[in-house]
């Protein structure tokens, strides 16, 4: 492995600062700053973790010349303008989902990635989640077959989140169900058709003009006959939470468990009935990286092993295991000077699959075709 260390920057410490012991233990990584609003937090985490440069202000922040990368993990609505800003400030930008809440927005992002050779990558979790790597595995292994269909769905009980999330449209905050529907035949897609069913309360329905419970998208893949279905829900839906994807393929198929906790079923075509299915429990793909981060696989890493969890680690369940290979992917990319999976214009194509699933659904489930610029 090579000795080169990238110097991060961590943009938000409340579910970014499970990236924190990651980047310290990383052979390529330079934990150099945090960076929060609040003062109080981030002398907090710093004296926690410590980590002396501290920056209240992200424009100072982006000033530093000491700083190579930046991992974003503020608000959806702060995303696209930090990445942009990241972006013309000379720095790297690793960002949570979604890349932007606009089409225009993430179009810009692929521009200026193109233009300065810097990279972009969207930290999706579930596309290295132990489940979505043994799909994967399969796959690439030819087990599957030829693949003929992939569905996904996330579900979520948002009450008692903060800010911005009442009544946000369900497909906004899509690409845990998008990215492995896309990310496991490496395809793009071409054109979506978004239908919408029920009603959240109508106290939210004015937040952002949507009052949908349900949002199902049907995705077709461009220059494939592969198509995908996915459901997301944010509100008065009564659901434990779940991120899932199942691929079903002509040899094998693979289902994600109904239930938290509970071991994939594997099929296999033309074995006796009774013995189609098996369950399977999802092995761990800690082997795949470096022996300093590979134990993050198993655990939290929120608040440096105080038993403090950020929500969204509790509710997802650590979140497959993911957050060691979010990391390591985007290092190694930096290191190796290639594109990050998923890459600027990857990120662009699964972030728009939800903005424009959603103005299908307003319309009815008309076709919307994804722009040109998102597709390989």
């Amino acid at each position: 492995m090579s000795d080169v260390r990238i110097r991060i920057a961590i943009i938000g410490l409340g579910f970014g600062a499970e990236f924190i012991p990651i980047y310290q233990k990383h052979p390529n990584a330079n934990m150099s700053a945090i960076c929060r609003r609040d003062e109080k937090g981030l002398n907090e985490c710093g004296d926690q973790f410590g980590i002396e440069k501290r920056y209240t202000d992200f424009d100072e922040l982006l000033k530093d010349p000491e700083i190579d990368a930046v991992h974003i993990n503020t608000p959806i609505p702060d995303h696209a303008a930090q990445s942009i800003k990241a972006l013309k400030a000379g720095k790297h930008v690793a960002c949570t989902v979604p890349m932007a809440t606009s089409v225009d927005e993430c179009l810009e992002i692929i521009r200026l990635s193109a233009e300065t050779g810097l990279k972009y990558m969207m930290m999706e979790t579930v596309v290295y989640s132990r489940e979505f790597l043994f799909m994967k595995e399969l796959h690439e292994k030819g087990e599957l077959g030829k693949l003929q269909f992939l569905q996904a769905s996330h579900q979520q009980d948002m009450d008692g989140w903060p800010g911005y999330w009442p009544g946000l449209p369900p497909m906004h905050y899509a690409t845990h169900c998008v990215g492995p529907v896309l990310g496991l035949p490496r395809r793009d897609a071409e054109f979506v058709s978004c239908f919408p069913s029920g009603t959240i309360r109508e106290e939210m329905h004015a937040c952002y003009n949507s009052p949908f419970a349900i949002e199902t998208t049907h995705i077709k893949m461009h220059d494939s006959d592969l198509s995908a279905r996915i459901i997301r829900s944010l509100f008065d839906v009564a659901r434990q939470y779940r991120e899932s994807i199942d691929v079903y393929g002509d040899k094998k198929s693979v289902e994600w468990p109904l239930i938290e906790g509970e071991p994939l079923v594997v099929h296999t075509a033309k074995k006796p009935e009774p013995e189609i299915p098996e369950k399977v429990e999802c092995p761990d793909y800690g082997h795949l990286l470096p022996d300093e981060i590979a134990p993050f696989t198993g655990g939290g890493v929120y608040g440096g092993g105080t038993g403090e969890e950020h929500l969204s680690f509790t509710q997802g369940g650590g979140h497959g295991g993911s957050h060691p290979h979010l990391a390591h992917e985007f290092l190694t990319a930096l290191v190796d000077e290639r594109d990050p999976w998923p890459n600027a214009r990857q990120s662009a194509n699964w972030t728009c699959t939800g903005i424009l699933a959603h103005e299908s659904a307003l319309k009815g489930g008309e076709i919307v075709k994804l722009p040109v610029e998102t597709l390989s």
